[in-house]
């Protein structure tokens, strides 16, 4: 049975006050068993509407989720997700991250691409990505499940809008035709000491096949991505949990660095 449209309503305003409250919950699907992936991206959209609606932010780009084939193949699919980015994502590499609006976060290293462009239509290519982006960057995103333990199901995260929170782009912004985007290699510190390691391969063999992926996607809707738009293009390692006085570097091969504190 479909999901009805009031019970959608009140799932939307049930993942909202999480995120605004920082309170974990129990997963949708706890009481919703059977929601599917299309229902889940319908309450993704529901979401982003009500707190345009309601916070006055905007949208600004996309978000990939399991990008890689070891997440892949541990939430039991074969394709990426995604979700979408707001103007009041955005922070800044000089302004401490505050732990107190935030239930459990982590920071996920990725490419940040930055478009020149507009990009849309089921038949964008992966050339057609390169060169609609203007510039590729060092990012850090914050993802903040608002379920309890980080637990879900596909559905749940999809419908969380892939647990988005923060995100921060580095200072160095670099011509997507000066780098070799499927061969990046990142370091990831914490407090100094080096946590996790990744390349940009393991985001689909390159976030350039992940974003036409994507955009693939969004033309399906009647959707595309837009000049200006920033569009985060996978995790390039696993994520990390931090807290408080933590601060968290990483460091990509011809890409500079990007670097996060929070208080």
């Amino acid at each position: 049975m479909p999901l009805m449209k009031n019970k959608e309503k009140d799932i939307i305003k049930f993942l909202y006050n999480a995120e605004c409250n920082a309170q974990e919950i129990v997963k949708i699907t706890d009481q919703y068993p059977k929601l599917t992936v299309k229902e889940a991206y319908s309450l993704q959209h529901g979401l982003l509407a009500h707190k345009i609606y309601e916070n006055g932010t905007k949208r600004i780009g996309i978000k990939l989720g399991l990008t890689s084939k070891e997440k892949q193949k541990m939430m039991g699919v074969n394709e990426a997700i995604y979700g979408y980015l707001h103007s009041d994502m955005i922070a800044y590499e000089w302004e401490p991250i505050e732990y107190s609006p935030l239930i459990h976060p982590k920071a996920e290293p990725e490419i940040a691409f930055l478009l020149g462009e507009d990009l849309q239509g089921e038949d964008v290519t992966a050339r057609d990505v390169i060169s609609a982006t203007k510039y590729v960057a060092p990012a850090l995103e914050i993802i903040d499940s608002r379920f309890k333990d980080f637990r879900f199901t596909l559905a749940d995260v999809i419908a969380d809008n892939c647990s988005s929170a923060k995100f921060i782009v580095g200072s160095r912004w670099v011509s997507p035709g000066a780098i070799d985007l499927g061969n990046i290699g990142m370091v990831l510190s914490k407090n100094g000491k080096v946590i996790a390691t990744g390349s940009s391969a393991a985001v689909l063999g390159n976030p350039v096949t992940a974003i036409t992926w994507a955009v693939h996607q969004l033309a399906s809707k009647g959707e595309g991505l837009k000049k200006g738009d920033v569009v985060l293009s996978g995790a390039m390692s696993k994520a990390i949990a931090f807290n408080s006085n933590d601060s968290i570097v990483a460091q990509f091969n011809n890409l500079g660095s990007v670097s996060l504190y929070c208080e």
